[in-house]
């Protein structure tokens, strides 16, 4: 017997594959959903159409043998004769050609179709298979998805919370309008690539580590951050922040953030005030206990005057310490005239700090500034400090509350004295002074010491501000609240010295009584 090979895959799968005849791939092909129609390649006449084409036009295969493009499609330019057989042609050409179809049914219903026409050869004939499928629902959908995207952008127009998502270097997949306007884009200008390096440096770390999260229950996190906009602005944003994940489309961090600097400026005022507040109510507990001590301090410095003068007049009386009076009745009148010194002292305290009504009066700054000497030349002379006041020799006449506007002269004092005491010691120098200037009248502080970067004599009158490592700057956020409640304006300026720009000038002004309305 001859030796017959062993058979391999590939014949077992020719033997499977003859066992399907004609027949069989005529009932496969009317089994599809799939609607076909076949047309002849030359012709593009329709040779035949399976079960699911004739049921969806409702023609039945006699019926739509002998039908043409006009008899099946809609009325309408885009699907005459001639655009629908050069569809088929370019299928002959190309191999394949798909295009949008609306087919027209027995009954006159009109079909939007995706409709795909493929040359296949056959032995007898080459023909064009088009296979088509109904959209309209689709395209209702579609219709639908668009209008609903055009309400939620006019919705979302006016909106002032932004919407991004963001990769997890920080990076932009996508910003709304609102967004773009909350980062200062323009219309026509590029949005940044990277939301993180808009961000302030103290900012970034946060929202990088909250970025580098993928919590699958899609817990949301409020953060709070400082932006640099496109035109420069510095905004604080407030902002909630949750990992998404959208099949085929969308995935990162969706951030919903809107501008928050009004209220955060707010707060800071409310802090700086509450600050301000607790301030005065030390200084006034303050005045309270320099009345009390002044009060206390009145009655012995009156007996020690009156002790001294009693010894003076029995030395004088007494024959045997005659010889000898000389120099003791001297010892004892100066020690007289210091007391006297101290009892000037703690009488100007009692009549500054004494309580007033909070009332403006009519006064001459210049006699404002006499009253706080006596505080101002003391604290000189701890740091031996050279004062030098040179007020004007007109009477300035302003409307103020004399306690007030006193406070503000003693705190742009005391900063100067306290800026030269880090001179050697003949090089300290401050001068006060007072003049007239556009109907206001003008006091001016000037010392000759390191100066005040310009960047910071911007936030000098902020509440809290302070070049000094132990002062907290609340004295010149309460001369600029004292200056303006008196309708005045105060500012810090470059000093001169011989020509030479050296240390700073602390000038307000108050409207002189005659322009004051």
């Amino acid at each position: 017997m001859p030796d017959h090979p062993a058979p391999t895959p590939q014949d077992s799968a020719q033997d499977d594959a003859i066992r399907f005849g004609l027949d069989d791939f005529r009932r496969m092909m009317d089994a599809l959903p799939m609607c076909i129609i076949l047309h002849d390649a030359q012709t593009k006449s329709i040779l035949w159409a399976n079960p699911s084409a004739c049921k969806v036009l409702g023609f039945t295969l006699e019926e739509l043998l002998p039908l043409k493009a006009p008899d099946m499609s809609r009325q309408s330019h885009e699907y005459r004769r001639e655009i629908g057989r050069k569809w088929l042609h370019d299928a002959v050409l190309h191999g394949s050609n798909m295009v949008e179809w609306c087919y027209r049914a027995k009954n006159g219903d009109e079909i939007m179709s995706e409709a795909i026409a493929t040359l296949v050869p056959l032995n007898e004939r080459d023909v064009i298979m088009v296979q088509f499928r109904d959209i309209a629902r689709e395209e209702q959908i579609r219709r639908e998805m668009k209008k609903l995207e055009s309400r939620l952008k006019e919705f979302m127009q006016d909106s002032d919370e932004g919407v991004a998502v963001l990769r997890a270097d920080g990076g932009i997949e996508y910003l709304s309008d609102a967004g773009r306007k909350l980062l200062g884009v323009r219309p026509g200008q590029n949005p940044p690539k990277n939301f993180v390096e808009q961000c302030l440096p103290e900012s970034r770390d946060e929202l990088l580590e909250l970025l580098t999260l993928a919590l699958p229950d899609a817990i949301s996190f409020p953060l709070r951050y400082q932006v640099v906009r496109k035109d420069g602005l510095v905004r604080w944003h407030h902002a909630v922040c949750r990992y998404i994940e959208i099949e085929n489309d969308l995935k990162g961090h969706l951030l919903h953030f809107r501008d928050i600097t009004e209220q955060v400026e707010a707060e800071e005022a409310r802090r700086r005030d509450q600050a301000a507040l607790e301030y005065l109510a030390r200084h006034n507990a303050m005045g309270e206990m320099a009345t009390a001590i002044a009060h206390e301090l009145s009655q012995p410095l009156a007996a020690i005057r009156n002790f001294l003068e009693g010894s003076v007049l029995r030395l004088q009386q007494n024959e045997a310490l005659r010889p000898h009076a000389g120099q003791i009745v001297w010892g004892l009148e100066s020690a007289g005239r210091q007391v006297d010194h101290a009892a000037t002292i703690i009488k100007s305290v009692r009549e500054y700090v004494v309580r007033l009504e909070q009332s403006e009066a009519l006064i001459d700054l210049n006699a404002v500034l006499e009253e706080v000497r006596w505080f101002i030349e003391m604290k000189a002379a701890e740091g031996k400090v050279h004062l030098q006041f040179a007020p004007c020799e007109e009477p300035l006449m302003v409307s103020c509350e004399k306690v007030l506007i006193g406070q503000v002269v003693l705190n742009l004092a005391f900063n100067a004295i306290e800026e030269m005491v880090e001179f050697p010691e003949g090089a300290r120098h401050v001068r006060i002074s007072t003049r007239r200037s556009a109907g206001n009248a003008l006091l001016t502080v000037a010392d000759e010491g390191r100066g005040i970067d310009a960047g910071h004599r911007e936030r000098l009158f902020d509440g809290f501000f302070s070049s000094k490592v132990s002062g907290n700057g609340i004295g010149l956020a309460l001369c600029k609240n004292i200056i303006a409640r008196h309708r005045g304006d105060i500012w810090a300026q470059p000093g001169e010295v011989d020509g030479e720009v050296r240390g700073t000038r602390f000038c307000f002004t108050l409207p002189l009584a005659e322009h004051h309305n």
